[in-house]
């Protein structure tokens, strides 16, 4: 059961209150009076989610939940991302500094003083090529990931016009993928640091976690539809990737009902979904 009480100076006020807290729509909800108020005492009112909205309330409790989680890998990642960039800078430092040894060292030709004093240039990863996904290829990363996790997995990559699709199956994804997909989001994000700006993105799935999640979407997206057009009043989703609203988008394309539209900055952006023709 999701509920909240709420206070005001009438019932009216009580309500709205109890309502701005859960996040809800009066039609989703049952109302109890606890206290109609009077001249020094304010009103009091128990809002509850009504049983057959509940599902849907579960859900987006859900996907604001997954949406924090992302959030805080997102900013491990981006922290990850800085690191990988300062040892980048040391390496071309470094690269810099045997490069220059090398030529002064051919230039007057004295002999090689300490192999410690200079680095094999050719041994050295050029960073340049780390920046472009070229050191280590996604599908090797996922192969040594999860022989080093011992488990055994079918990976599948093949590539179109835009993306490279990659998918991998074997026994217990779950616990890879997370609760709430965590980890699922966590391995993505670390193909796309690896992959780099210039080669396809990578759309990864991990135990049909992708597909199944986009089912789920496409669900809410219906459900929600179905009560716009029986309310004939604008609904907004909680925030999602840009993923996630291209599946709510191709989702409800052809509902004559409705139409949907993007709102907000990332990672904040979120859908609404309107009457048709009041957008």
């Amino acid at each position: 059961m999701i509920s909240a009480e709420g206070t005001g100076k009438n019932i009216e006020k009580a309500i709205e209150n109890a309502l701005f807290e859960l996040k809800a729509s009066r039609e989703d909800v049952d109302i109890k009076i606890i206290n109609e108020g009077g001249l020094f005492k304010k009103a009091k009112v128990l809002v509850t989610i009504s049983d057959d909205a509940l599902p849907k309330y579960q859900k987006i409790d859900e996907i604001k939940k997954s949406a924090s989680e992302e959030k805080q890998i997102e900013v491990k990642a981006k922290a990850k991302d800085v690191e990988i960039k300062k040892e980048n800078t040391a390496q071309k430092q470094q690269v810099g500094l045997a490069e220059t040894a090398t030529k002064k060292r051919k230039a007057t030709g004295e002999p090689k003083e300490d192999a410690k004093t200079e680095t094999n240039v050719e041994s050295v990863a050029s960073v340049k090529e780390i920046e472009q996904g070229k050191v280590v290829d996604p599908k090797e990363f996922l192969e040594g990931f999860f022989k080093v996790l011992g488990k055994e997995v079918n990976i599948d990559d093949q590539e179109d016009e835009k993306y490279r699709h990659i998918s991998v199956d074997g026994d217990d994804m779950g616990e890879i993928i997370g609760h709430r997909g965590e980890g699922y989001y966590a391995i993505n994000r670390l193909l796309s640091i690896m992959n780099g700006k210039d080669n396809k993105k990578i759309l990864l799935d991990i135990g049909s976690f992708r597909e199944k999640r986009a089912q789920s979407l496409t669900e809410l997206a219906k459900r929600t539809a179905n009560k716009v057009a029986k309310t004939g009043r604008y609904m907004k989703l909680n925030p999602m990737t840009p993923a996630e609203r291209r599946v709510i988008h191709t989702a409800l394309a052809e509902d004559e009902r409705v139409t949907t539209l993007s709102k907000g900055t990332e990672p904040h952006r979120y859908v609404i979904i309107f009457p048709k023709g009041e957008e």
